[in-house]
C-alpha cells in the first residue's frame, strides 16, 4: 500500500521540520510550503492526502491558500493557528477547513487526528453511492452533493458530512463530543465549540425549506435531525 502524504505548510521552519520528523517517523511521506502560494503550488504537484496548514505566513496566509485548495479539492485540511479567538476558528471553517489546532500543540494530538482524518477519508472512497432523501433535501455523501428544493447548494465538506451523519440517525440525539467523534473522527481533545459553528452554517443554508424534518437543539444535551 502506497505511504499517504502530508503537505506540510509553515512560515517557522522549526515547526515544520518537528511535524515533518514526526510524522516521517509514523510512515507517512512528507512535502513541505514555507507560506500559501507555494502550498497551493505544491498542492497540485505532489496530491497529497491531507494538508497541516499554518495561519499567519507571507505572500499568502493559510485562510488564502485553504480557499484556493477548496476551489477544486476536498481534501482534509487541518489549520494550525496561534490565535484562538473564535473568529479564527469560525472563519477558518466557513472556508472549508476539516479541523483547527491551535498552537503551541502536541504532536501527539495532531497525529491523532490526522489518522483519524486519513481512516475516514479512506473509508468513505471505498464506499458505494451513499444518498439521503428526505422532503426538499438530498445529501450524497459519495460525491459531497447537497441539493435543497432541488437545487445544488455549495457546503464545505466538514458541514456536508455532519448534516449526513445526522440525517441518517434521525430522532437520534448527539452530544457535541459523540459528534466530533463520529463526524471528525478523533476523541474529544479540544473546543466543542466546532460542532456548534457547524450547526449554525448547516441551519442559515436549510432555513426556510418546507420540509418535515429540522436540526433541532436538545438544550443540555447536543443535536438532533429531528423527523415529523
Amino acid at each position: 500500500m502506497a505511504k499517504s502524504k502530508i503537505l506540510i505548510v509553515d512560515d517557522d521552519a522549526n515547526i515544520a521540520e518537528l511535524i515533518k520528523i514526526n510524522f516521517e517517523s509514523e510512515g507517512f511521506d512528507t512535502v513541505t510550503a514555507s507560506n500559501g502560494r507555494e502550498a497551493v503550488e505544491k498542492f497540485h504537484a505532489e496530491a497529497p492526502s491531507i494538508v497541516i496548514m499554518d495561519v499567519m505566513m507571507p505572500e499568502m496566509d493559510g485562510w488564502e491558500a485553504c480557499r484556493e485548495i477548496r476551489k477544486t479539492s476536498n481534501t482534509p485540511i487541518i489549520m494550525l493557528t496561534a490565535k484562538g479567538e473564535t473568529f479564527d476558528k469560525v472563519l477558518g471553517l466557513e472556508l472549508g477547513a476539516d479541523d483547527y489546532m491551535v498552537k503551541p500543540f502536541e504532536t501527539k494530538e495532531l497525529t491523532a487526528r490526522v489518522k483519524a482524518v486519513l481512516r475516514r477519508t479512506e473509508n468513505q472512497d471505498n464506499t458505494s453511492d451513499k444518498t439521503l432523501e428526505y422532503k426538499n433535501l438530498s445529501v450524497n455523501i459519495s460525491n459531497y452533493e447537497l441539493k435543497v428544493n432541488g437545487s445544488i447548494v455549495e457546503l464545505p465538506p466538514k458541514e456536508l458530512e455532519l448534516l449526513y451523519f445526522l440525517a441518517a440517525n434521525p430522532n437520534r440525539v448527539f452530544t457535541r463530543e459523540q459528534l466530533l467523534e463520529k463526524v471528525w473522527g478523533f476523541d474529544y481533545y479540544g473546543d466543542s465549540r466546532t460542532v456548534d459553528v457547524h450547526i449554525k452554517r448547516l441551519r442559515e443554508k436549510l432555513e426556510g425549506v418546507d420540509g418535515n424534518w429540522q436540526l433541532k437543539t436538545v438544550w443540555g444535551v447536543g443535536y438532533k435531525f429531528e423527523v415529523h
